[in-house]
């Protein structure tokens, strides 16, 4: 096992923001999944610890991530991006359903900001802080392979920008669909609004247009660092 997988294996077991503690305990099943045992810990990672992309999430979903255990699974926000990964070629399956369902991943590792489902999608900028420096920096160090971070949403690209001050002056750009930001020697980074159904159902995130990013990042590879 390599080294970010192990690190991956500590996250469930975090208990250092007591209100998402609380409220991922306390999630209420969805009728259809009231037969279900919630997973209700930190979400990990999730993908090729070896893959040179890695897509930044906000938070695990309350009954996607936070019910399944795996990040961007069972919920349509998860439906809408592995569908995406699998038509570029980073996924071998287009749905990602439940732990242990045959996805693999490619090339790419998802994480998110924050392990825990937070209270209305809306973590604290503290939480932020405490997660982002406990255990979204050392992913970002322990993919050895890294040459492109795809960041889903506004929060997500904050976050990275914060990461990128730990370690040198970078100004940060403000947020657009389709941003591409160059680091001299460090990942190149890339901008996307966030594939929740507020996005996808009212148009202003469509499937081509995210295939279209993904795509161009994919032909970016050789010019990345």
């Amino acid at each position: 096992m390599d080294k970010l997988s192990q690190f991956e294996e500590t996250i469930p077991s975090c208990r250092l923001c007591p209100r998402l503690v609380t409220f991922r305990e306390k999630v209420v099943p969805k009728p259809k999944f009231e037969d279900e045992t919630y997973w209700r810990k930190p979400v990990p990672g999730f993908g090729d610890t070896k893959g040179w992309l890695l897509i930044l999430g906000l938070a695990p979903a309350p009954h996607g991530g936070n019910r399944t255990g795996r990040l961007f699974t069972g919920d349509l926000s998860a439906k809408f991006l592995i569908n995406a990964l699998y038509e570029t070629g980073f996924a071998n399956q287009r749905t990602s359903e439940y732990r242990n369902d045959g996805l693999i991943l490619t090339g790419c590792f998802m994480t998110a900001v924050v392990k825990c489902v937070p209270p209305n999608n809306k973590p604290l900028p503290k939480e932020v802080l405490v997660c982002s420096s406990t255990y979204l920096h050392k992913e970002i160090s322990l993919l050895k392979n890294l040459k492109a971070v795809l960041c889903l949403g506004h929060l997500a690209y904050d976050a990275y920008f914060s990461y990128m001050r730990t370690i040198g002056e970078f100004k940060k750009v403000p947020f657009k669909f389709g941003l591409k930001v160059s680091f001299d020697a460090y990942p190149k980074l890339y901008a996307s609004y966030h594939p929740s159904p507020q996005n996808t159902n009212t148009g202003k995130l469509k499937s081509e247009d995210f295939i279209h990013l993904l795509e161009r990042i994919k032909s970016d590879r050789k010019t990345l660092i």
